[in-house]
């Protein structure tokens, strides 16, 4: 039996486009840097994002949300606290990672302190 999996959009060439994770990252201290905003700042912040998302919105998979604290769990069944520089992640499709890197070079994740953005291919399931 044969999964029905939804078609990849077409892009302007004819061609799949393909899908990319887009990780937030910055240093824990650009973190807590911006723990430490005022609701003004907060709330610039988000208007910043929505209209990012209003403006890239042919792009988005899946607009994400942010991440919390991470663990860290080991096949010998330990689990320990994992510090982690990652923020939030989005889905985004696009023709190259590269091409979805160059669109978001004014992304509003830029302003916070020491970030940076990671993109990459969400590779198709062999098979499938």
């Amino acid at each position: 039996m044969q999964l029905a999996l939804p078609a990849r959009a077409l892009t302007r060439y004819g061609s799949r486009m393909k899908k990319f994770l887009v990780l937030y990252r910055a240093s824990q201290s650009g973190f807590e840097q911006m723990m430490k905003s005022t609701p003004e700042q907060q709330q610039a912040g988000m208007q910043a994002w929505m209209k990012w998302a209003t403006e890239a919105k042919s792009s988005i998979v899946e607009m994400g949300a942010p991440l919390g604290k991470a663990v860290k769990a080991t096949k010998g069944g330990d689990v320990t606290q994992s510090p982690n520089d990652l923020g939030g992640y989005s889905i985004l499709q696009g023709e190259s990672k590269e091409a979805v890197a160059a669109s978001l070079k004014n992304h509003p994740h830029m302003m916070m302190p020491d970030g940076w953005i990671e993109v990459v291919e969400i590779m198709p399931v062999p098979g499938m």
